[in-house]
């Protein structure tokens, strides 16, 4: 089920809300936790009743392990269960998303013919895996206490972070759980529960939606565009996934204000920030923490000298790119990033006598160059988007992008206003014109989190939420999945 979708908005959402605060109300504490359960699980399996299924066995595989290593006595037992918590969850991921791209490198390099196992990926798996296997590692550790089943599987199913994060920890979510002025409805919240909502479903109706229909004309004719289309294309790609996946994360946290739950922040401005290292601090937030606390942290951090640093810092961006998905073009992703933070270090002195407004710039268009390689489809179109900045042309828009903005409603909206004559003279005006504006919205404006906690919910907040949620729904007609989701 989306987020963006009718049935979300005007039917799950609404029951979900009012069934758990009137089960608090009746002071039936378990079964309200069993019905936002129940709901989360109606949510996952909406699509799939495999996945759900999936989902079940894994959390109830995760809390008998959890239980096991915490009912054991020696240490060799524990790293057992450890090892098998870490073998389960591991291997289910490597089953449905790295066999079939380990098996086709395998079939070209020694020339097998090993089969494929060709499964299809479950929504959500990379996410709710990450967090049991935090739940895994944190009790070995013995940094969390025993929940119950009920606590453990609302934490791992929770629906507003549950498809694409955030990854959140279970000190984060259950004790919000359990507090009892929590159970119910806090108006407060529930103004920053909507509001969030609504700009979360603007950025991704009305901008994120917008801009695809644009980057995928773009990547289907990728020999046809020229250094002014490529440029355009890959600048929409930086700004259809920054608002899709900001739209999510908005979206996400709304939501879990809706249940008086706040989700840590996943999305802070990352196109402000003026250094590579600077951006994944600011982007995909708690996957960054995650990777520094299980990954980083653990192979030695920066405790062990400079070379040992930096190879810390490639290994997580190499694992951080073949998380996001099994290609060339994520691992190449990652390796691009990790050379951007590793050169960020070495020079940390000398950047820091550039004018901020320059680093910003710079590391957009660094970000978007990289961007390219992680939309495409393999690793030569990468290279040829890349290889077409170099191909001048006559400066005029390809045929694709230019019918691709002609499909935009807004844009017939303008053609109808009378400058019909100045879009075919000069095509590429309104595009450019577009994407600068949404530039300097990423760059100068207060991010969602600023605006819902700064505590100003007048008749103005509430004009602009009533009338982002109204432009959205009315422009639901193509329905699509937020790009995380297939990660």
């Amino acid at each position: 089920m989306l987020f963006n979708s009718y049935l979300f908005v005007f039917l799950f959402l609404p029951l979900a809300v009012a069934g758990y605060y009137w089960l608090h109300h009746r002071k039936l504490e378990k079964a309200a936790l069993g019905y936002l359960i129940l709901m989360s699980m109606v949510f996952y399996g909406y699509n799939s009743v495999w996945y759900l299924v999936m989902l079940v066995i894994s959390i109830l595989v995760n809390y008998l392990l959890t239980g096991l290593m915490d009912r054991a006595g020696r240490p060799a037992w524990r790293k057992l269960f450890l090892a098998l918590g870490l073998c389960y969850n591991l291997g289910i991921l490597f089953c449905f998303k790295y066999y079939d791209f380990f098996i086709e490198n395998v079939n070209a390099v020694f020339h097998t013919d090993y089969h494929f196992l060709r499964l299809a990926l479950p929504l959500g798996i990379s996410f709710y895996t990450f967090q049991q296997l935090s739940y895994v590692i944190d009790s070995y550790r013995g940094d969390c206490e025993r929940y119950s089943l009920l606590e453990y599987a609302a934490y791992v199913s929770f629906f507003p972070q549950l498809i694409a994060g955030p990854i959140v920890y279970h000190d984060e979510l259950i004790p919000q759980l359990r507090v009892q002025e929590n159970h119910h409805i806090q108006y407060e919240n529930l103004c920053k529960g909507i509001y969030a909502f609504a700009l979360g479903m603007a950025k991704k109706v009305l901008i994120a939606d917008t801009l695809s229909k644009v980057v995928t004309a773009g990547y289907a004719d990728v020999e046809a565009l020229n250094s002014v289309s490529t440029v355009l294309v890959m600048v929409c790609y930086s700004l259809q996934i920054y608002f899709d996946f900001s739209g999510y994360c908005d979206m996400a946290y709304g939501i879990g204000f809706l249940f008086n739950v706040e989700l840590p922040v996943n999305f802070n401005s990352p196109y402000k920030a003026a250094s590579v290292r600077e951006f994944w601090d600011r982007w995909h937030m708690t996957l960054t923490r995650f990777f520094t606390k299980y990954v980083y942290i653990p192979l030695g951090g920066s405790r062990k000298g400079t070379l040992r640093t930096y190879g810390n810092v490639m290994i997580v961006f190499l694992v951080s790119g073949f998380w996001h998905g099994a290609n060339w073009t994520f691992i190449l992703w990652g390796i691009v990033n990790g050379l951007g933070n590793l050169f960020d270090r070495l020079f940390d002195r000398v950047l820091r006598r550039i004018p901020h407004v320059v680093r910003v710039a710079v590391t957009f268009c660094f970000c978007t160059a990289a961007w390219s390689m992680f939309r495409a489809e393999s690793v030569g179109q990468g290279l040829q988007m890349l290889g077409n900045l170099t191909v001048v042309g006559d400066g005029t828009l390809s045929g694709g992008l230019v019918s691709a903005f002609d499909r935009i409603l807004e844009v017939r909206i303008i053609r109808r206003m009378g400058l019909g004559g100045l879009m075919q003279a000069w095509p590429w005006i309104v595009p450019a014109a577009f994407a600068l504006l949404l530039i300097l919205v990423c760059v100068l404006m207060r991010n969602t989190q600023e605006k819902v906690n700064d505590g100003r919910y007048g008749g103005r907040r509430i004009a602009v939420t009533v009338g982002l949620l109204l432009w959205s729904v009315l422009s639901l007609s193509d329905v699509s999945e937020f790009l995380y989701f297939n990660f």
